[in-house]
């Protein structure tokens, strides 16, 4: 093959390497985030009691949250639930009875742009979100009746909270190591730290959490693949755990005996 050829078959992969990456970096919040808005005259309707209650933050930016009541016979504390990428509240209010039923209370908002949040979702803006939803919380209970739940993308944002003061346990559903982490174990050939607008460093957090520490993850999971909370392992404290799920996937730990018992367990304590 002659020179000519090489340098041409080189450019055309340059430019094929150059343009994938272009398209990635573009379109990476599509591929990230799938939230679903709703109407601001949407009415909820949940088969628990729940309070609607929104939370100005600024002129643009207002912060819809559920507050899912307990169901037991005594309040124990609340659940400060950070759900994952897809649609809103409604999409994840059926995994509130598993807390309710043990006398917690659920606090879920919803991030910019998912369901009647408005407003532009940044990094920065979750975290502010997450900081101020705790200092509510604050408000009605003491540091050992909050239990912080992060699932999927919402790890990092639980991750973050619950490494600013001490709360009773923090618990992880499919959590990441970083967002570039996760984007570099699909795409292994770009620069994901450099190419991430989302850096979300769940590793980052864990050491400064004093409170337990339990994460939740499925052997099965190929959006979070197994090995992603694996690398969390290392951060964690002489008596937190890390509960494998044989097979399970991103989205059916809940179903799982295995994961039902331990959750059981974590709120009965």
């Amino acid at each position: 093959m002659n020179r000519k050829k090489i340098f041409s078959i080189l450019k055309w992969v340059i430019i094929v390497y150059c343009s994938i990456g272009i398209v990635l970096y573009s379109l990476q919040e599509k591929i990230l985030l799938h939230p679903k808005s709703l109407d601001r005259n949407h009415v909820f309707d949940f088969k628990q009691t729940f309070e609607e209650v929104n939370i100005p933050f600024n002129k643009t930016d207002t912060v819809n949250m559920i507050k899912f009541a307990s169901t037991g016979s005594l309040t124990k504390g609340v659940v400060l639930y950070f759900h994952g990428n897809k649609y809103n509240v409604a999409h994840y209010a059926k995994f509130v009875p598993a807390f309710t039923k043990q006398g917690y209370e659920v606090w879920m908002p919803d991030y910019p742009g998912f369901g009647k949040s408005t407003g532009q979702l940044t990094e920065d803006k979750m975290y502010s979100i997450s900081y101020e939803i705790r200092k509510m919380a604050e408000t009605k209970y003491n540091p050992d009746s909050i239990i912080i739940y992060g699932k999927s993308l919402g790890t990092a944002i639980a991750a973050y909270t619950a490494s600013l003061k001490p709360c009773r346990q923090l618990i992880l559903e499919t959590p990441y190591y970083s967002i570039p982490a996760l984007f570099r174990s699909y795409a292994f050939m770009y620069p994901a730290r450099v190419m991430s607008k989302y850096k979300l460093p769940t590793y980052e957090f864990l050491p400064a959490v004093k409170a337990p520490i339990t994460i939740f993850h499925g052997t099965g999971d190929w959006v979070v693949p197994y090995r992603s909370g694996v690398q969390l392992k290392q951060f964690l404290k002489p008596g937190d755990r890390f509960i494998k799920i044989e097979n399970g996937s991103h989205s059916n730990l809940s179903e799982s005996v295995v994961y039902r018992d331990a959750l059981d367990s974590l709120l009965k304590k």
